[in-house]
């Protein structure tokens, strides 16, 4: 049984890949990607014996006025049987004018491999809501509207889904998912104006926990992202956790920035983070760095005797 359900998920991700078109819009992006897989991968839900709450706010190239800004809160938690796993994300996206919020369900079924190796499987199930005031653009330097651009585009209720793998132990675990499998198209040709399609995207992390002396830990990981029609994406991480307090890091993603991360763990319950980018594109010089700001909060609320350290 466990085996059809495995090769049924393998054959959904196959086809998947094989009919990967590129469009040009982007799903949300986070440097801390590696405290955040849920929103990219539904099989991460449930994957810890907590209930645990997520909250992020990325400002994107602070000082530009409308610059990229999201927005994302997270719920994620086993159920009673443990080998079920549910999420909840809404993600909220605005890039100049437009606005996109994307509201997304998660479950998951761990699967036992062996002793120590697990595979969990997930689906993903929601929608999203795009809105574009084609009215409020102006002219520049004039400060004029442009009456090439008239109307409003407003599109409620785009149903998508998304399936993923995670493949993991207590010392590593590599993720294999595409979040959103349907092309949803917003507007082309809409008043001079064309705004088309979630993208379908494949993402593939993985990421190695080494032991250090004196409680110290080193973290390597890395994302990539790929879109038929568009060149691959890639950060790479490498993160020093401190007596399982204190989490500090570098990450490069290609062709677009360098990034610190730093997380601290306030209580056994609360973490805190913080990111900041440094752009390496021509845009540096029009902006004040990219931030990012990451809230969590777990709760043992199944007080299950085995509790595991989660460190990704």
């Amino acid at each position: 049984m466990k085996i059809r359900i495995i090769k049924k998920y393998i054959l959904v991700i196959i086809i998947s890949l094989g009919s990967l078109v590129a469009k040009g819009q982007q799903d949300a992006m986070f440097t801390q990607y590696m405290f955040n897989m849920q929103s990219i991968n539904p099989a991460y839900a449930g994957m810890w014996e907590r209930l645990g709450f997520l909250a992020m706010v990325r400002k994107q190239w602070a000082g530009i006025d409308r610059s990229p800004l999201t927005e994302l809160i997270s719920f994620h938690s086993p159920i009673k049987n443990e080998f079920v796993g549910v999420g909840f994300n809404i993600i909220h996206d605005q890039i100049g004018r437009e606005n996109r919020l994307s509201v997304f369900g998660d479950y998951s079924y761990k699967v036992l491999l062996s002793n120590k190796l697990f595979l969990r499987l997930g689906v993903k199930f929601g929608f999203t809501n795009y809105n574009n005031n084609l009215s409020a653009y102006k002219l520049y330097p004039d400060n004029r509207f442009d009456p090439a651009y008239q109307g409003e585009i407003d599109l409620k209720f785009m149903p998508n889904f998304g399936v993923g793998g995670f493949l993991y132990t207590d010392r590593y675990y590599i993720s294999l998912s595409i979040p959103k499998l349907i092309t949803n198209d917003f507007k082309a040709n809409y008043n001079n104006y064309s705004s088309v399609a979630e993208t379908r995207h494949i993402y593939l992390t993985a990421g190695y926990l080494i032991d250090l002396p004196n409680n110290f830990k080193f973290k390597p990981s890395i994302l990539v992202k790929g879109t038929i029609g568009a060149p691959l994406q890639v950060d790479i991480a490498a993160n020093l956790h401190i007596k399982d307090r204190i989490e500090v890091g570098l990450m490069y993603r290609t062709g677009d920035a360098l990034a610190a991360i730093t997380q601290i763990a306030i209580t056994s319950n609360i973490t805190i983070g913080y990111a900041f980018d440094f752009t390496l594109t021509e845009i540096r010089e029009y902006q004040n760095g990219t931030h990012e700001f990451y809230f969590s909060y777990d709760i043992d609320f199944y007080r299950r005797r085995y509790l595991r350290n989660r460190y990704f």
